[in-house]
């Protein structure tokens, strides 16, 4: 990138109103299919020129603001801390992006040695590809990640080697085409493989260093959920969440039309409403509360370390009450819906406080159903009774069809299998759920069946094939 600092703002202000220009006049649109790809394929060409400057001014950037440098270091010029400060307050972009774009520069940025010599950028085949516009960042990074950590165990040759052919696998040639990143990042991590063989053990002790969840304060009813687990860990928590909305692992059986039902009743034809995201949360809810009742968890004062979820009894039963659960900074607020949820099927402490704020009483209500009734009612659900829904009677809760406190006892004829999130909403759903004949049966919600017409729950194997006989 040999031109003057001045060419390259002028070629930018010029390209810029050009581009401007073009997507206000909603030209794009009159672009047929082809043309349309030709256009994706040429502004990201143009990306990668982009990108390519904005790392070479970046590393330069970096390499000014080294400790080599001194008093004379760039960020004391300009008042600050770190070159990712500085990069984030001369472009406008976020810490994280800064940092990142300056963690890629390292790696195609040459060096000057104490003796004066010129040492070439870690990666500088990448690097050539990178200013000649072949080379994307997000290849650079998929290169540069598995690279980096093994050269100071490998051969600057064999390095060199690895390098050359990931970066030919990038770009293509005559003979063949560019890979996608995650060809490119299989065959980055078996030469890996193959040239540090021995190098798990550093991996293993990196990801046991870095390994940890984080739990935020709760914001507006939610508390964020972040961190890195081992890889084993994250394989594990991949199945549990797979064995929840994989519907192919989940099938219960072949579908029958039985007498009387319309093909506009199958269970396949009522959707989820929600995302990918949701599902994946909802299904972790399934998980913890699994784990909580499990044998094998670890008790908390002699208990199962239960949800404690407080609530006074005029808010219980208003539509708008308020609730609240214990968290780490103390008591946080929650709709009463929860606490209806949780008391659904756990214990029920009632403390009677006098004016003073003393216990004057505590009785202790056991509505939980017992190991024998949970499995009565899983065999005859089979899992969750909201048509459509997949989520086994291992994870699933017991409902209360007829609420407790309304005098519904708490047996096998006035309980059902629901999830995690069904159990939750079912107050809000439009689901209603009642028992017939000791059979639970539901009406969805006029958006699934203008008529809301009652039918079975969630088709069962062996009632389904008394259907079949049926017919």
């Amino acid at each position: 990138m040999n031109f003057p600092l001045g060419d390259l703002t002028a070629i930018v202000g010029v390209l810029g109103d050009l581009l401007a220009e073009s997507l206000s006049m909603d030209a794009h649109r009159a672009l047929g299919d082809e043309e349309l790809m030709d256009a994706v394929r040429t502004a990201e060409h143009l990306g990668r020129w982009v990108d390519a400057a904005r790392l070479t001014l970046a590393g330069e950037v970096g390499r000014r603001a080294d400790s080599d440098f001194g008093d004379d270091r760039m960020t004391s010029r300009f008042g600050c801390g770190s070159a990712a400060e500085l990069l984030e307050r001369a472009t406008l972009i976020s810490g994280a992006t800064a940092r990142e774009r300056l963690r890629q520069a390292k790696c195609i940025t040459s060096r000057t040695t104490s003796t004066g010599g010129h040492r070439p950028a870690p990666l500088d085949r990448a690097r050539a590809a990178l200013a000649a516009g072949r080379l994307s960042s997000d290849a650079l990074a998929t290169v540069a990640d598995v690279l980096r950590p093994i050269e100071a165990r490998c051969t600057a040759d064999d390095l060199a080697l690895a390098e050359t052919e990931l970066v030919l696998a990038a770009v293509g040639d005559d003979t063949q085409a560019p890979c996608s990143i995650h060809e490119l990042r299989i065959m980055a991590t078996t030469w890996a493989l193959y040239l540090d063989a021995d190098g798990e053990l550093p991996d293993e002790q990196h990801a046991e260093r870095m390994r940890g969840v984080r739990l935020g304060r709760s914001r507006r009813g939610l508390r964020r959920f972040s961190g890195e687990v081992t890889d084993d860990v994250g394989a594990q928590l991949e199945r549990l969440l797979d064995a929840h909305l994989n519907p192919r692992v989940q099938d219960r059986g072949p579908r029958f039309t039985g007498p009387g039902q319309s093909d506009e009743e199958d269970d396949e034809h009522i959707l989820d409403p929600r995302t990918a995201d949701q599902k994946r949360h909802d299904a972790l809810g399934s998980i913890l509360s699994a784990a909580a009742a499990a044998a094998e968890t670890p008790t908390l004062g002699g208990a199962a370390p239960t949800l404690i979820v407080t609530v006074s009894a005029d808010q219980l039963e208003r539509a708008d009450g308020v609730a609240f659960v214990d968290g780490p900074d103390g008591q946080a607020p929650v709709p009463a819906s929860i606490a209806r949820h949780v008391g659904c099927h756990g214990t029920i402490h009632r403390v009677t406080f006098g004016s003073d704020g003393a216990i004057k009483a505590l009785t202790v209500t056991d509505r939980v159903f017992t190991h024998w009734q949970r499995k009565a009612v899983g065999a005859r659900d089979a899992g969750c009774v909201i048509p459509g829904c997949r989520v086994r009677a291992a994870w699933c809760e017991v409902h209360h069809v007829i609420d407790h406190a309304s005098g519904g006892p708490t047996d096998t004829s006035n309980g059902v299998l629901l999830c995690w999130h069904h159990h939750r909403t079912i107050e809000t759903s439009g689901w209603d759920i009642r028992m017939g004949a000791g059979v639970p049966q539901v009406r969805p919600p006029a958006w699934v069946d203008p008529q809301r017409n009652w039918r079975c729950a969630n088709r069962v194997l062996h009632r389904e094939l008394e259907r079949a006989r049926s017919a």
